[in-house]
């Protein structure tokens, strides 16, 4: 479906590269008859053509209903899945660029660090059964950054900036409302300087004043840690408060791509039209 605003990709600002270029990115899910041997009958394609440049300090929101291939493609993205075809080039901060669709699965651990990600549920993404500083200095231990001083410094640092105390690092997550465990989580995403953090509906499980605090706090982290945002999510006041451009996806496809304040005063895909006109709140901060 046609629009008449082009979805291409907008130049990075002057001087800098885009930290994340996106060309042709496909994932096709097979869907196969029954028994052991069956061969595919049909293929599923969640993701088809995405294309797209993600420029370094901007949030990007890709949008769209349920099936529109917005998670899918964050997870090609962060090679969580492999993609089906395509192309995803990532700078990292010494200016190298790589591209995580290819890499053989032994070379995707040295690029972690540079790319993490929030999840959507807080309850599940964290373990019951280790304590708040030990799951938040994991990703220190996996990489081996910093002795044991140093990573408890830096995790009653973190702590701290999103809001928790120091004597929440010997606790455990049951401990924790909702609102707080989203917190460790995000606590999570920065603790290893990040150039690109995928944030998968980080707010959508909770009510619009925790939302409110978490975007608050999503936003002085990317003050002070220049991250660059991929902020997946279905709510679009939350999207309108909170993103620089906005990525429609319709059946897997990229079909507007616009700044958020063109996007939402002169939507042209008619699928998000009517409802980007009904949507009139704004979050209270």
């Amino acid at each position: 479906m046609s629009t008449d605003r082009s979805p291409s990709p907008a130049p990075a600002p002057l001087g800098l590269a885009p930290i994340l270029s996106v060309r042709g990115l496909c994932k096709h899910f097979p869907i196969r008859g029954k028994g052991i041997f069956a061969r595919a009958v049909e293929t599923v394609r969640a993701v088809d053509d995405v294309t797209f440049d993600l420029n370094p300090g901007e949030t990007l929101g890709p949008v769209g209903e349920s099936g529109s291939g917005k998670t899918t493609a964050a997870r090609c993205i962060l090679r969580a899945i492999t993609p089906t075809a395509g192309e995803v080039r990532f700078r990292k901060r010494d200016g190298a660029t790589v591209d995580p669709a290819t890499l053989p699965e032994g070379a995707l651990k040295p690029l972690r660090p540079h790319m993490q990600t929030i999840f959507q549920d807080p309850f599940s993404c964290l373990n019951p059964q280790m304590t708040v500083g030990e799951i938040v200095a994991e990703p220190l231990v996996i990489h081996r950054m910093g002795d044991r001083a140093e990573r408890e410094a830096r995790v009653v640092d973190i702590l701290k900036k999103v809001g928790l105390e120091a004597e929440h690092r010997s606790r455990y997550p049951h401990a924790f409302s909702g609102g707080q465990r989203q917190r460790i989580g995000i606590a999570r995403a920065p603790i290893m300087r990040p150039s690109l953090v995928v944030a998968d509906e980080a707010v959508s499980a909770f009510d619009v004043s925790v939302q409110a605090r978490v975007l608050n706090l999503l936003k002085d982290l990317q003050a002070e840690f220049k991250p660059t945002y991929l902020f997946v999510a279905h709510n679009l006041d939350v999207v309108r408060h909170f993103c620089d451009r906005v990525a429609v996806l319709y059946a897997g496809r990229v079909v507007e791509l616009s700044p958020t304040k063109e996007i939402f005063s002169d939507p042209k895909h008619p699928t998000r039209a009517h409802r980007s006109r009904r949507c009139h709140g704004r979050i209270p901060m």
